[in-house]
């Protein structure tokens, strides 16, 4: 993601890079920028998920030097907490602010060219109400920050803390703010969503907060989650993403691989058969419902039989979107130190694995020819279904006023295998 826009009231620049939660957060910032009183300044908001998010941030940093020569370069987000240093070292770079620093406003008026406070020490998630995301239709809302698990692979946790939740009434009160501007659609995101709760007094559950949500905020069409842990959906939670229509009939699980040893050494608390099991269960609940992963190819050790496993992932568990990540290793985390695949190797495996991912989109793609629903309009002429399939509206495109957002109904005739091809129905 790589949204950048102006603040209303000043000549401030916010670049988003990276997940959901850093995209509500660049959201927040600009209050919080405005607060401080900032201004002829570009903020980075980085994404440290692989060296390749590392290496996207720098080049998004020596751009917005060049695009700005004048103006106050500041990075944040996580790849400048994890390594604040190699940041503040850049000559385009002005400032640095960590990860807490940026939800506060004295972390932007503060003159220091290093604030990074010490992520572990954070406690809670404030609460930041925002009215609505610039340029997007749907509106993200923080409900928790953080991760208690350490998987092997993974770097998130040294760049988020540890794992803390929105109390229930904020995050109600966030949303019926959102659906009262006219928001159609809020997507529940976190680091570790469905830990969401785990810290606060009774350890109420992600379904819990869902329900509230829902009776206390009737007026908000869908509600959406982002990406969620496999082996920690609860009964509530499950029950509501498969029965209740304002629940949006997609789930994006963080599966990771499809081999039990690969999965072990990843760290990861589920097995392939729970992943599967879960997957036939929403389906048969739900048969509209799409599934999409996030899938890693080519991490140490892995076998062509491991892989093998992996591979069939998509079939499996009846996966309509692929979400594919080469093994990368980060330094400081476990992976690192064990036996590392050959590059080309990760290369080319992951490449399969994106060619079934893209068998298994047409695949979904395909039921959809000769049917009609309704879109959700987003820029121009692309929208997206309840499902969260692409859509690119064909001509004649109905007119679309881009200060609303609206539902289009569209009969679907083709699709060009990433996108499924609508006229006005």
């Amino acid at each position: 993601m790589n949204a950048p826009a102006k603040h209303a009231n000043t000549d401030v620049e916010i670049i988003t890079l990276g997940c959901r939660l850093n995209a509500y957060e660049s959201e927040a910032m600009r209050a919080l920028a405005d607060e401080a009183r900032l201004s002829n300044a570009v903020i980075v908001n980085t994404c440290a998920v692989t060296n390749e998010a590392v290496r996207q941030a720098r080049q998004t940093i020596r751009r917005a030097r060049r695009a700005r020569p004048d103006a106050e370069i500041i990075v944040t987000g996580c790849a400048a907490q994890i390594d604040p240093q190699a940041f503040a070292d850049m000559p385009e770079v002005s400032r640095v602010i960590g990860n807490a620093d940026k939800m506060r406003a004295h972390g932007f008026a503060s003159e220091e060219r290093v604030s990074v406070s010490d992520i572990m020490a954070v406690r809670e998630t404030a609460s930041h109400f925002i009215d609505g995301l610039s340029e997007r239709v749907r509106a993200y809302v923080q409900v928790q920050n953080g991760c208690d698990h350490r998987c092997t692979f993974c770097v998130i946790p040294y760049g988020r803390g540890n794992s803390r939740s929105a109390p229930a009434g904020d995050v109600v009160e966030q949303v019926r703010r959102l659906a009262g501007n006219g928001v159609p659609e809020v997507v529940l995101t976190g680091v570790d969503l469905t830990s969401w709760g785990n810290d606060l007094p009774g350890a109420p559950q992600l379904g819990s907060l869902v329900a509230r949500i829902l009776k206390h905020a009737p007026e908000l069409p869908m509600l959406r989650l982002s990406s969620i842990d496999a082996i920690e959906m609860d009964t509530q939670l499950f029950e509501l993403v498969t029965q209740h229509e304002r629940v949006a009939p997609y789930l994006h699980l963080s599966l990771q691989h499809g081999d039990d040893l690969i999965l072990k050494r990843m760290k990861r608390r589920h097995s392939r058969a729970q992943a599967i099991d879960l997957c036939e269960r929403v389906k048969a609940a739900r048969p509209e419902i799409a599934l999409g992963a996030d899938l890693i190819a080519g991490f140490p050790t892995e076998t062509e039989e491991s892989f093998g496993n992996l591979l069939s992932m998509a079939d499996a568990c009846r996966l309509a979107f692929v979400h594919v990540f080469p093994f990368s290793p980060r330094a400081g985390t476990p992976a690192a130190r064990m036996p590392q695949l050959d590059r080309s190797v990760v290369k080319t495996r992951a490449a399969r694995l994106r060619e079934a991912g893209a068998v298994a989109l047409k695949r979904h793609l395909d039921t959809w020819v000769g049917r009609e629903a309704d879109v959700l309009r987003e820029r121009g002429s692309t929208g997206r279904l309840n499902d969260f399939t692409p859509v690119f509206v064909g001509p004649p495109a109905p007119q679309l006023n881009d200060d609303v957002a609206s539902k289009t109904r569209l009969h679907f005739t083709r699709h060009n295998g990433a996108h499924l091809i609508g006229v006005a129905a």
